[in-house]
This record gives structure tokens, C-alpha cells and sequence, in this order.
């Protein structure tokens, strides 16, 4: 079990409620908030995750993006397009990110 998720683990147990409110809330804004594609909305969660360097939720949306479908080239892409908005430096950390949840050594 990684670390991720025995802290996720940690807080259900600890805040039941407060943990069934926030995922149900999630579930249905990513089901149910517009027209856009599964595979679509993983991939904007990617980039977000990437801009705001958030390398947890990087991991977890790039398991799930995986999940519904979405190749190793389109979460790439997802990630180098945020480049030319929120620098070089965010892209390469998110970059390594993608790496190291692939095993790509080069």
C-alpha cells in the first residue's frame, strides 16, 4: 500500500463523514458537471495537478487516467502543455512525476 493511500485511509477512518461528503460531492461534479469525455476530464485533472504541483494528485489522476483509457502519449501531452503558461520548471517537475509512474529511465 503506498503512502497515499494509507493516508487517505487514515483520514476515512478518522472523518467518515467528512470523507463521504467530499467524494460524493467529486463523484458528481466528474460524472455529472458537463458535456466533457471521461478521458477528457482526467487529462484537464493532470494538467491541473501538474500546474499546481501537486505530486500526489498527479499519481492519483494518472492512475485513473490510465484506468479510463488514456495512453502514455496523451498524459504526456497533457503535462508539456502547460509549459507555455506556467513555465518550464512546473513541466519538468511534473515531467519527472510521469516518469517515475511509468519507470521511463530516459
Amino acid at each position: 500500500m503506498s503512502e497515499i493511500e494509507k493516508n487517505l485511509n487514515y483520514f476515512k477512518k478518522r472523518f467518515p463523514d467528512v470523507y463521504s461528503s467530499y467524494s460524493n460531492y467529486g463523484k458528481t461534479l466528474h460524472e455529472n458537471g458537463g458535456p466533457l469525455e471521461e478521458k477528457t476530464r482526467w487529462l484537464i485533472k493532470i494538467s491541473v495537478s501538474a500546474t499546481e504541483s501537486y505530486p500526489y494528485a498527479l499519481r492519483t489522476h494518472m492512475k485513473k487516467a490510465t484506468e479510463s483509457g488514456c495512453s502514455e502519449d496523451e498524459i504526456l501531452h497533457a503535462i508539456l502543455l502547460i509549459a507555455p503558461t506556467v513555465g518550464f520548471p512546473k513541466m519538468m517537475e511534473a515531467l519527472l512525476v510521469f516518469r517515475e509512474f511509468f519507470n521511463l529511465e530516459e
